[in-house]
């Protein structure tokens, strides 16, 4: 799935956010009551949700892996 078929709501969450809102699926999923539609438009939610986060977490280390080439580079100097 690539970023870009990430809904904006989506793309607009913190990591914290998206990951509330994927436990609160989770908790909608195991509830035998809810109908199949509801619970494949859910599902698919859930994986873009969880895709979002996996970006984030992308986007993280390489911000931290930068910051590190930066340190190293100015203890050189």
């Amino acid at each position: 799935m690539k970023s870009k078929n990430i809904p904006a709501d989506i793309r607009a969450k913190t990591i914290k956010e998206a990951q509330n809102e994927i436990n609160d699926i989770i908790e909608n999923l195991e509830n035998k009551e809810t109908k199949l539609e509801i619970s494949i438009e859910k599902y698919n939610r859930m994986m873009q949700l969880n895709h979002h986060v996996q970006d984030k977490f992308k986007e993280k280390a390489r911000e931290i892996s930068q910051v590190s080439v930066n340190k190293n580079k100015e203890k050189k100097s």
